[in-house]
């Protein structure tokens, strides 16, 4: 069976105040090694500079869901939300395309 990758893409509500520590959280997460992590992104929106969308790539749904079921991971998120006005929106699911450009 052909695996496919996973993640999620997440919109968080930034406190006043918070941005960067939510930038320092999400680069401690790049260090740790986290087995089947592929990538993150964290987009600030136009509209509204304390709106962020992040974008968390797996290997495939069963390294994702380890992670998202490990207290590590739920330490991590302690400490994310609370930097945070509300609860992160989540939409987790299967990558099914994805496309990178070749370099000019």
């Amino acid at each position: 069976m052909r695996q496919t990758m996973y993640g999620t893409i997440a919109r968080l509500r930034v406190k006043p105040g918070m941005e960067s520590a939510l930038i320092q959280e999400l680069q401690a997460f790049d260090v740790l090694g986290v087995p089947g992590a592929v990538a993150e992104y964290l987009y600030r929106m136009d509209t509204n500079p304390r709106e962020y969308y992040m974008v968390v790539l797996f290997q495939d749904r069963a390294t994702y869901m380890a992670n998202a079921e490990s207290p590590e991971q739920d330490a991590r998120y302690q400490r994310i939300r609370a930097l945070l006005e509300s609860d992160p929106e989540w939409h987790d699911g299967e990558i099914v395309f994805g496309s990178r450009v070749p370099s000019m």
